[in-house]
């Protein structure tokens, strides 16, 4: 057969014409291929951790006064074509996230229908063993934190425009503060395996620098939860009033 066709033709079975098969283009291999939904997985929590990132440190500002992120939060506002930009950009990304993880886990169960004789979680982390829940605590949360300090649905006391205001009295209710908390602490569990297998699926998977990979994973994941647990704390305690 001429190898420049871009077809091939299945042997008959007895009884039946010929079957032409064409080739997938790239893209759907790529997509339908165990490698690229790790690809892909690994993109969009990049993207979901940039997002992240970007959001703690906006809202470290409110240790320094209302004035201060009042202002950063009516820049946004002002850039609204920019800003519904990168949450559709985030929605398609967390949407892909979700679909991809669920495909992979479903794939490897498949593959592996009876589980090991002897089970071998010491070679996991606890953070990759928890990833089926603390996913879904941090789902929940998107939605009660855009109904909490977005649109203020669920807040007691919203003021459109006063965010400052907004997260003091959102988090002086304090069982709200301690959700927050457990949230923020589900999303570090999640964020650290996620980003040390960030590495992995783009081929920085060595024991060389595996351990170098974990420290990284560590200090970011670290600086995120932090930054955003001190919020709530720091309103409990009157810090910030």
């Amino acid at each position: 057969m001429n190898s420049q066709n871009k077809t091939s033709i299945l042997p008959p079975i007895e009884g039946t014409l010929p079957v032409r098969r064409t080739p997938l283009s790239w893209e759907v291999s790529f997509y339908r291929s165990t490698v690229g939904k790790k690809i892909i997985v690994a993109a969009t929590g990049f993207i979901g951790f940039a997002y992240v990132a970007l959001h703690m440190l906006g809202n470290l500002l409110a240790f320094e006064g209302p004035a201060r992120l009042n202002t950063y939060a009516a820049f946004l506002k002002s850039n609204g074509g920019l800003l519904w930009t990168a949450r559709i950009a985030l929605m398609v990304a967390v949407v892909l996230h979700i679909v991809m993880a669920y495909q992979l886990a479903w794939r490897c169960q498949k593959s592996r229908p009876i589980g090991y004789y002897r089970w071998r979680g010491i070679a996991s982390t606890f953070a990759s063993r928890t990833m089926r829940w603390s996913g879904p605590i941090i789902g929940f949360f998107i939605i009660y934190h855009l109904l909490h300090l977005t649109t203020g649905t669920v807040h007691p006391d919203f003021h459109p425009g006063d965010v400052y205001r907004n997260v003091v009295m959102g988090f002086h209710v304090w069982p709200v503060a301690v959700f927050y908390i457990v949230a923020m602490l589900a999303l570090g569990l999640h964020m650290y395996h996620g980003v040390y297998s960030m590495f992995q699926s783009v081929g920085a998977n060595h024991p060389q620098y595996n351990g170098l990979i974990r420290k990284l994973a560590t200090c970011v994941t670290l600086a995120v939860v932090i930054g955003f647990i001190s919020i709530p704390v720091a309103v409990l305690l009157n810090i910030i009033s």
